[in-house]
């Protein structure tokens, strides 16, 4: 009886001496950085133009070519846009009438000369187009045709650093209305080509300002992400392409 006493005296002296801990939330524990995504969404039927929006940053958030969502609603150069407004992301079907039946009767000669055909104009071709590096840095994020949220690259670099034009153009929208981006520039280069430049600190030009290729349009920031970077975006006809194609080798 004695050594079963003796012993469960040691057992509650060893179980008083060790003290269990818990961990309380994920303190202590490395932590995924989630993925900023910056594919495009899918259009909606209807689209109300809202404060801030340009054609360019609709058909930009939707990955669609601004000129085929002008034509489907009636807007032309210089696309301006009403608050309210509304916009088809389809062309409208119209129903075809039937053609009238030809009568006998000839048309009289026609003593004027036919009016020549229009030359058609061809919209400006990449090698006119000068590019460079809109910013200096470490590339930390490729361009990839199929995963999805990388439809540029990123570049890592210091908060405040500056961010020049990759190539000359107009700025056709300046704002933070585009989810994910951040303070976000697009420049368009010619009817072919646009860039981007998004979580910009800072954006030192506005909507409708002509850029030459170097200028300092931006400082580099982390608005819409967690770090300092600049996401960089080019796209032909609506559609990204691989930035590093145009841009120099370092």
């Amino acid at each position: 009886m004695r050594i079963v006493l003796v012993f469960l005296m040691l057992l509650l002296t060893a179980c008083g001496g060790s003290k269990a801990i818990a961990p309380v939330g994920n303190q202590g524990y490395a932590t995924k950085t989630p993925q900023v995504k910056y594919a495009s969404s899918k259009p909606p039927t209807i689209y109300k133009v809202r404060k801030g929006d340009t054609l360019y940053s609709i058909s930009w958030r939707y990955g669609m070519d601004y000129k085929t969502l002008a034509k489907y609603n009636n807007i032309r150069s210089p696309y301006r846009l009403a608050i309210g407004q509304k916009l088809r992301f389809k062309p409208i079907k119209i129903a075809s009438k039937s053609k009238p039946k030809p009568t006998s009767t000839k048309p009289a000669a026609s003593t004027s000369k036919p009016a020549k055909p229009k030359p058609s104009i061809k919209p400006a071709a990449n090698t006119k187009l000068t590019w460079q590096w809109p910013t200096r840095g470490k590339v930390i994020s490729t361009y990839s045709k199929t995963a999805t949220g990388r439809k540029g690259i990123n570049i890592a670099g210091k908060a405040g650093q500056t961010i020049v034009a990759a190539a000359s153009g107009k700025v056709v929208y300046a704002g933070n209305g585009l989810p994910r981006y951040g303070n976000l520039l697009i420049v368009k280069h010619n009817d072919v080509y646009l860039s981007a430049y998004a979580h910009n600190t800072k954006l030192l030009v506005k909507e409708g300002d002509y850029v030459k290729a170097g200028q300092k349009i931006a400082r580099l920031g982390s608005t819409g992400t967690q770090r300092n970077q600049l996401h960089f975006e080019v796209r032909r006809n609506g559609k990204p392409v691989d930035p590093i194609r145009f841009l120099p080798k370092r």
